[in-house]
Parts: structure tokens; C-alpha cells; sequence
């Protein structure tokens, strides 16, 4: 599943908004406040900048996402991008095959973030760092602009470790029909 972002992170848009917003304020207040004859070091000049200021930068921050990374921490991505896997795990049944074999494999763009969930039955047989070597393939990938190839090693890698684990039966049918999600 390919996703341009986990979340919208409007923490980040208003943090980034302050961020920009108060050292305007300050800085101007001095100027403006000499110009109204309210004083150098008015309370509501201060407050009349900053609020005049906020939207704008808000909104800057907002549509600029090289600078809204800047106001959101790892650890808030990381929680983000497993929540949205989880969530796209539930949404798309991947949690009801037979043997509790389902794989999401999650590319968040925005976050540049890459995650691995697996279904209970995998996770019974096998470590999560077993993972992590799936992830650094396809991170590393997508660093050198061979998305597609990288997403596609990443699959054939996960194919790989499941049918060394999980052997086909006689059985067995399609359960997931080949599920492939972007937005």
C-alpha cells in the first residue's frame, strides 16, 4: 500500500505557525508600536502582529511539507505510520486468511517511512528484525530513484521468506485476490 501521508499532522501546521509568527511579532512590535504612539513595548501591538501573522504562516506551513517535517518528531511519525498500517491492515481483511498469513507492506511518502505488519501467524514463526532487512532493501531503493524495482525486490523478498516458512498446500486459493492499495 502506497500512501502519500499517514495523518495531516495539524499540530505541526500550528506549531510551525507560532514558530514563524512569534519572532515576527517581536521584532515588528518596536517599529509599529513607535508608528501608533502606543509605545515601543505594547502588550496589544504585540498580540494585533502575532494573530495578523499566524494564519499566514500557518498556512505556509501547511502547504510547504519540506517545511512541515521540520515540525514533527520521529517518534509522532513512527506512531502515525504503524496506526495507518494497522488500520490498513483491519480495512482490507488482511488479518482473515486461513492460516493468519497476512502481509501489509505500508509506503508513507509524505513520512518517508516504510512498515512491514504481518498477521499473527507469521509473527508466531518469525522475529519482526526478520523485516527490517524487507525495509532497508526498499528504503534503500527508493533513495537511489528505483522505486518500482525496490518495491518489487521488497515483495519478491517477503514471498521468498513465506514460502520458506509457509509451503503451499493442495489446498490453498487466493485469499487476499492480490490486494494492491495507493491513494
Amino acid at each position: 500500500m502506497v500512501v502519500s501521508s499517514s495523518d495531516h499532522y495539524p499540530q505541526a501546521d500550528a506549531i510551525g505557525g507560532i514558530f514563524f509568527a512569534f519572532p515576527a511579532a517581536l521584532v515588528l512590535m518596536p517599529l509599529v508600536g513607535g508608528w501608533l504612539w502606543t509605545g515601543t513595548r505594547n502588550v496589544w501591538v504585540f498580540l494585533g502582529l502575532f494573530f495578523f501573522f499566524f494564519p499566514i504562516a500557518y498556512e505556509v506551513v501547511k502547504r510547504t511539507l519540506w517545511l512541515k517535517r521540520r515540525f514533527i518528531s520521529i517518534k509522532e511519525i513512527e506512531a502515525e505510520v504503524k496506526e495507518a498500517a494497522v488500520t490498513a491492515f483491519f480495512k482490507e481483511g488482511l488479518f482473515r486468511t486461513r492460516d493468519a498469513t497476512g502481509v501489509l507492506v505500508l509506503i508513507s511518502v509524505f513520512e518517508r517511512w516504510v512498515c512491514v505488519l504481518t498477521d499473527r501467524g507469521i509473527d508466531e514463526k518469525l522475529t519482526p528484525d526478520v523485516w527490517q532487512e524487507v525495509v532497508a532493501s526498499i528504503v534503500t531503493g527508493i533513495k537511489k530513484h528505483r522505486q518500482t524495482d525496490a518495491i518489487c525486490e521488497g515483495i519478491g523478498k517477503i514471498g521468498q521468506i513465506l514460502a520458506a516458512h509457509f509451503p503451499i498446500k493442495p489446498d490453498d486459493t487466493d485469499e487476499l485476490k492480490g490486494v494492491i492499495i495507493g491513494d
